[in-house]
């Protein structure tokens, strides 16, 4: 049974979502954040594609600092392989989550990687 905090993230997420989507030239940078790894990753929602994603369970991140270093690490990660296939526009989903901590930080390493959203 789902308790109180995964019913309120649920239902923050399925509003953010209704207002955004991505495409294959503004895809959407999505954010999912466990209690120990960050993923994150850039979805055409109109084709069902997974662009490009990165994540903290990569062999690059083993005992690379905090969980917020991490994040950051991880921000920078996709926004060089997003530039990388020639994506430099974005739109942040930040997936429930509050903007603050991890996500916040993912985000500020994605926008001075190049990323504009």
């Amino acid at each position: 049974m789902a308790n109180n905090k995964e019913i309120r993230r649920s239902k923050l997420k399925m509003r953010i979502r209704k207002k955004i989507n991505g495409t294959a030239q503004r895809p959407r940078l999505t954010v999912f954040r466990s209690s120990k790894e960050i993923y994150a990753q850039l979805v055409d929602d109109i084709n069902g594609k997974t662009l490009v994603a990165a994540s903290s369970i990569e062999k690059t991140f083993e005992k690379a600092g905090t969980k917020t270093q991490v994040a950051q690490l991880v921000g920078q990660l996709v926004a060089q392989r997003a530039i990388s296939i020639g994506v430099d526009t974005v739109t942040f989903d930040r997936n429930g989550y509050l903007y603050h901590g991890r996500v916040k930080s993912l985000a500020e390493a994605a926008r001075q990687g190049g990323l504009k959203f």
